[in-house]
């Protein structure tokens, strides 16, 4: 029997394995189309005939799909069978990275990673919801990690991977390889991720309503701000690296970057449901110490990688942290107030990639730590302002 609204998905106290991975691993294919361009800018620019800053705009492409789609199409499908709305979401990726992999043409390459962030913005408007609807209330919190865990993987692994390997194998075939991965994955959606109803719709409350309610807007500012500070290091990585003397260990950086997000997950898979607003403040906090050593002492390895790891450890809990708040704030209207979310994440992708491109240009890569401070320290402010929405203290 398909389970309806009501229904758990597992026993009381028990956690579907397999459901939440596929999600993970969705999530990981996501992230890992999203964020391949940037450990690869050199050979794709290289390849299209295009400077470094124009290959950034591959992933300023993708994040401008995801921002336009996520709430109208998350609105439009609210009512629709979650399986089938994953399935069609995770089949545009296994297309649009089969394109990008084929297409030798920057402009048409563009507009495949614009679609690829379509399917990405529907995705991860219905995620979170996806997840919490498998448990019951006392496991909702490590739920959601688990299905996040695949974000951090792809930066772990996916990514520092591809980079290691495009010398060997290319930017094209690497892209080939995850839509096999993709093909693996819509089999194992079939086969073990349950099937729900959508949201009836005599309980789809109107957008602006859903904007208004206490908690939702200071933080998706705070997702805003925070995800923008992180992609405008992130994207133009491998340009800041060329002014350290770890210009040639891009790959090395970006799998300590990783790693270390894997890490953080998974400290904040076991305190969020009772620490979630100290997590929130001290990942933002530490995060802009992090930047500020970075621009400092650029010279100093050491502190580069230091910084790395209080980054990768601060925000690979990210998304984990800011989708819990917002589902707390949505209550009925979740997986809505969930696409505001993808939508505030992905404006600040691409707003990291164009800001990152313009002081890239204007003045130099070695200015891009010390623009993420006041960014950081904005948001840190606006998450503490909200202690009785948005980021309150969770017992």
């Amino acid at each position: 029997m398909v389970p309806t609204k009501g229904d758990t998905f597992v026993k009381k106290e028990s956690l579907p394995w397999a459901a939440l991975l596929a999600l993970a691993m969705a999530g990981f294919i996501c992230i890992l189309t999203e964020s391949l361009p940037a450990g690869l800018l050199p050979q794709i620019a290289n390849d299209l005939g295009v400077t470094q800053a124009l290959a950034g705009q591959l992933v300023t492409l993708y994040a401008v799909g995801s921002l336009l789609a996520a709430i109208p199409l998350t609105t439009a499908t609210r009512g629709w069978r979650r399986r089938p709305l994953l399935l069609l979401c995770i089949a545009g990726f296994l297309v649009f990275n089969t394109v990008t992999a084929l297409s030798s043409v920057y402009v048409i390459t563009l507009i495949t990673r614009f679609c690829a962030g379509v399917a990405a913005g529907v995705l991860w408007g219905m995620t979170a919801g996806y997840a919490r609807r498998m448990v019951p209330e006392s496991l909702k919190g490590k739920a959601m990690a688990v299905a996040m865990v695949g974000t951090p993987l792809a930066l772990a692994l996916g990514v520092p991977i591809g980079t290691f390997f495009v010398t060997y194998a290319g930017w094209r075939l690497i892209f080939g390889t995850v839509s096999l991965l993709t093909l693996a994955l819509i089999a194992w959606v079939l086969w073990k991720v349950p099937d729900y109803e959508g949201e009836p719709r005599q309980e789809q409350l109107p957008l602006r309503k859903i904007l208004f309610i206490p908690g939702v807007r200071p933080i998706l500012f705070v997702v805003l701000t925070w995800v923008l500070a992180h992609n405008i290091l992130y994207t133009y990585i491998s340009p800041f690296l060329a002014n350290t003397s770890l210009a040639d260990r891009v790959d090395l950086i970006l799998l300590i970057f990783g790693a270390t997000s894997v890490v953080g997950i998974w400290v904040i898979g076991l305190l969020i449901d009772r620490y979630m607003r100290i997590l929130v403040l001290s990942s933002i906090a530490i995060f802009a110490l992090a930047s500020a050593a970075m621009g400092i002492w650029i010279d100093q390895p050491v502190v580069i990688v230091a910084g790395v790891i209080a980054w990768g450890m601060t925000f690979g809990g990210a998304a984990t942290l800011l989708q819990t708040a917002i589902a707390h704030a949505g209550g009925q209207s979740a997986d809505i107030a969930q696409s505001m979310l993808v939508t505030a994440w992905n404006l600040g992708i691409g707003a990291g990639g164009m800001v990152g491109a313009i002081l890239l240009h204007w003045t130099g890569a070695r200015s891009l730590p010390g623009s993420l401070i006041l960014l950081l320290l904005i948001a840190l402010l606006v998450a503490l302002s909200a202690q009785k929405h948005g980021f309150p203290k969770v017992r």
